[in-house]
C-alpha cells in the first residue's frame, strides 16, 4: 500500500503543478510574469505555461472613484492579474474649475484612452486609473483657467484637443494612449445660468424684432414696386385709350369728310351749272342751319340779322329760283 499511496501522491502533485503552470489569457489581455519578484516575461492571449514555485502572475491593484446619482463619490478597488488592452471610457466625477473670469464652473468629463504597454503600465506608475484622474484634472483646471466663461462653453472642441494632446503626451511614459477626451457638461452657478437666460432672451427678441423690421420692409418696397407698376399700367393703357381715340377720331373725320364730299358731289351732279351754282346752294344751306342754332330756345326773343340782309335775300332768291326750275 505504500507504494500505491506515493504514486497517488506523486500524481496528485504533478496534476496540481501542470494546472498551477496552465495560464489561459483571454484575448485582448495580457499577463505580466514575475521570477522570483523580478519581471520575466508578458504572457498573451492564448495558452501559456509557467513554472507554478518560481514564476507568479503580477497582481495589480487599481483605485477608482465611482459618483452614483446622487453626486455621491466612492471608491472601489479591484484586484487583477490581467490587463485588459482595449479601448477603456473613464467617466470622471464632476470638477470645480474656475475659469479667467473668475467664474466657478462644474465640468464633468469623459476620458478614453488605451493600455499599449503593459510593464510601463504596472511598473511605471503605481495606480494608472487614479493617475490618470488626477492628472485629468489637473490639466482641466489649467486649460479652463485661461479661458472665460463664454470661450469655455463655445470652444468645446478646442478645450477636447487640447487636452487630449497634454495628456497624451504626459502618459506616453506610462504606455498610455489617450484618444480623445470629451467634455459632458459644463455647468455655472444658477445665478449666470438665469443672466445666461435674460441674455438669450433679449438677443432672440433683438432678433426677431430686426427680422420683423426686415420684412416690413420688404413688404413696403414690394407694394412700392407694385403700386408703380400699377401706374406705369394705367398710364400705358390711358395712351394707348387717347391713342385707339384719336385713331377713331380721325378715321370719324375722314369718314365724315369722304361722306361730305360724296353729297357735294351727287348734289353737284344733281344742279347743272346752267340752273344756278351749287357752290350758292351749298353756302345758303349752311347758312340757314347756322341761323336755326342760334335762334333755337324757348325764351330767346332776339332776332338775328345779317349785316348785309340783301345777301340773304339773293341767297333766297337763288335757291327760289333753282327749286322752281327744278
Amino acid at each position: 500500500m505504500g507504494p500505491i499511496i506515493l504514486f497517488g501522491a506523486l500524481a496528485l502533485f504533478v496534476l496540481f503543478f501542470a494546472a498551477a503552470g496552465l495560464k489561459i489569457v483571454q484575448q485582448s489581455q495580457v499577463m505580466v510574469i514575475e521570477r522570483f519578484g523580478k519581471y520575466s516575461r508578458t504572457l498573451h492571449s492564448g495558452i501559456n505555461i509557467i513554472w507554478p514555485i518560481i514564476d507568479r502572475p503580477r497582481e495589480i491593484t487599481w483605485r477608482y472613484v465611482i459618483e452614483d446619482m446622487n453626486g455621491k463619490k466612492y471608491v472601489r478597488f479591484k484586484q487583477k492579474t490581467r490587463i485588459d488592452l482595449r479601448e477603456t471610457v473613464y467617466d470622471f466625477p464632476k470638477q470645480s474649475v474656475i475659469t479667467k473670469d473668475n467664474v466657478n464652473v462644474e465640468i464633468n468629463a469623459l476620458l478614453y484612452f488605451q493600455i499599449m504597454d503593459s510593464v510601463k503600465a504596472i511598473y511605471e506608475i503605481e495606480n494608472l486609473p487614479d493617475a490618470v484622474e488626477k492628472l485629468t484634472q489637473t490639466t482641466l483646471r489649467n486649460v479652463i483657467g485661461e479661458l472665460e466663461l463664454d470661450e469655455s462653453l463655445s470652444s468645446r472642441d478646442t478645450i477636447n484637443t487640447k487636452l487630449r494632446n497634454i495628456l497624451d503626451d504626459a502618459t506616453n511614459k506610462w504606455g498610455v494612449k489617450v484618444n480623445r477626451v470629451e467634455l459632458q457638461d459644463i455647468n455655472p452657478p444658477q445665478d449666470i445660468k438665469q443672466a445666461m437666460e435674460k441674455q438669450m432672451r433679449a438677443e432672440r427678441d433683438r432678433r426677431a424684432a430686426v427680422l420683423e423690421a426686415e420684412g416690413l420692409k420688404k413688404a413696403k418696397i414690394l407694394e412700392a414696386e407694385g403700386i408703380r407698376e400699377s401706374e406705369i399700367k394705367k398710364a400705358e393703357g390711358n395712351k394707348q385709350s387717347e391713342i385707339l381715340k384719336a385713331e377713331g377720331n380721325a378715321k370719324a373725320r375722314v369718314k365724315i369728310a369722304e361722306a361730305e364730299a360724296e353729297s357735294i358731289r351727287l348734289i353737284t351732279q344733281a344742279i347743272d351749272k346752267n340752273q344756278g351754282d351749287p357752290v350758292n346752294f351749298l353756302i345758303a344751306t349752311k347758312y340757314i342751319e347756322t341761323l336755326k342754332e342760334m335762334a333755337t330756345g324757348q325764351e330767346n326773343k332776339t332776332v338775328f340779322m345779317p349785316f348785309e340782309a340783301t345777301g340773304v335775300l339773293s341767297s333766297l332768291g337763288g335757291i327760289k329760283e333753282m327749286l322752281t326750275r327744278t
